[in-house]
């Protein structure tokens, strides 16, 4: 019987469709990335420009984020599903940077997430971190093998960064969610960030995207992103523009107004 924790065989990489990743990966001044997902990136900033924005303040809340989980929290194991590439400030490198001893845990089901992931797997000499080629849903194969690199007895910080909307249904979304944290024990944190559909413009610049034969990504209303939420303990300031969450100032300049909401919450 073949073991249930090894990895599936990774699909080939294809450069000649556009991929969310690779375009945030652009956006945010990488460069693993093809010039379909150039054009395709192009192409959707010209429609709403405001995404570079999106991006950038969704990178901020991430280090913020994992910055007050890691230090104020006291946070030492982080489970980072829906990683995508490596950009700079990545999760590991802000907790270490606070707690040279956290343990840090990747999961993408990405080709090019796992052909960069030496780029995910430096770590401190106190902490460690580690890639995971699984799908987000399947929650029970994540935990399973997550649980070989970290200790689900103690609090885990489960980070959903801009992955969310790939769930089509929302009631799928929520059964991800709930069995996730279901399966991490009391003074475990939860943390999202995911765009809304509050903004025409960007409904019909994602519409464009989807419609280029790409993974659609689903738009949500506001209520829907703040249900990820329930039945645990927001931390102020609660669901909130990334732009607002603990906000201070960024490398980019003036903070320019989103439509995308993020928290962070105790589970009790």
């Amino acid at each position: 019987m073949a073991d249930d924790t090894s990895a599936p065989d990774s699909p080939p990489i294809d450069t000649t469709v556009p991929h969310s990743a690779r375009i945030w990966n652009y956006w945010l001044g990488g460069r693993d990335n093809y010039p379909v997902d150039r054009t395709a990136g192009d192409q959707y900033v010209e429609a709403f420009p405001g995404i570079i924005d999106i991006a950038r303040a969704g990178r901020g809340f991430l280090v913020r984020a994992v910055r007050f989980l890691a230090g104020e929290a006291g946070v030492r194991q982080f489970l980072d599903c829906g990683t995508g590439l490596p950009t700079a400030d990545n999760t590991h490198e802000v907790a270490q940077r606070v707690a040279p001893e956290s343990h840090i845990v990747y999961v993408d089901n990405d080709p090019l997430v796992l052909a960069h992931a030496n780029s995910l797997l430096t770590s401190t000499p106190e902490g460690s971190t580690s890639y995971v080629e699984a799908d987000l849903r399947n929650p029970d194969r994540i935990l399973r093998i997550a649980s070989g690199e970290l200790d689900l007895d103690e609090p885990v910080a489960l980070m959903l960064m801009g992955v969310l909307g790939h769930i089509a249904d929302h009631g799928e979304t929520l059964a991800i969610i709930r069995r996730l944290m279901g399966g991490l024990p009391s003074g475990s944190y939860l943390a999202i960030y995911d765009d809304t559909d509050a903004d025409e413009d960007h409904n019909r610049a994602q519409q464009n995207y989807d419609d280029t034969g790409a993974v659609p990504y689903r738009l949500r209303p506001a209520e829907q992103i703040i249900a990820y939420f329930d039945g645990l303990d927001l931390i102020r300031p609660g669901v909130v523009p990334c732009e607002d969450w603990r906000s201070e100032p960024g490398p980019h300049g003036e903070v320019r107004r989103t439509s995308t909401l993020c928290g962070v919450a105790r589970k009790p």
